[in-house]
């Protein structure tokens, strides 16, 4: 798989009354099959998972899949409408998460654009966090 864009993505977590403000610029695949855009790019060590590749699948309006394969795998899922309970694994360990979608926002097409969406995490039933994301894509 050939680098074909640069990648942009500025995650905020809302946790406790505390902010996390996270950006992260890299150059990764950008495709889209059967109607849904895929944008994969290689972890840093800036991220703190250096090894692993990380796709976002983006379905319209309604689903984004964010699965992390390499060292610490996981996959969490963020539709509207559903609350999923994903597995994530970090270098300390893993843990069941339910993530509820708030918002998804596509503008996604053939020649890239933005994606941005917020979720709600909760471990057994208790919300732990309120994160956004955004991603913009410019093909290179």
């Amino acid at each position: 798989m050939k680098d074909n864009c640069v990648i942009k993505i500025e995650g905020l977590q809302l946790q406790d009354g505390d902010e996390n403000n996270v950006k992260l610029s890299t150059r990764g695949h950008f495709v889209r099959r059967n109607g849904k855009y895929y944008i994969t790019y290689k972890e840093s060590e800036a991220t703190g998972f250096l090894g692993c590749t990380t796709t976002v699948k983006v379905e319209g309006d309604t689903k984004v899949s964010m699965t992390r394969l390499g060292p610490a795998p996981s996959q969490i899922i963020i539709e509207i409408g559903n609350r999923n309970v994903c597995h994530y694994e970090t270098g300390y360990g893993s843990f069941s998460l339910g993530i509820s979608a708030d918002n998804i926002a596509n503008s996604l097409t053939d020649a890239g654009g933005d994606i941005e969406f917020t979720y709600l995490l909760d471990m057994n039933s208790t919300s732990v966090s309120k994160n956004t994301v955004k991603i913009n894509v410019k093909p290179s």
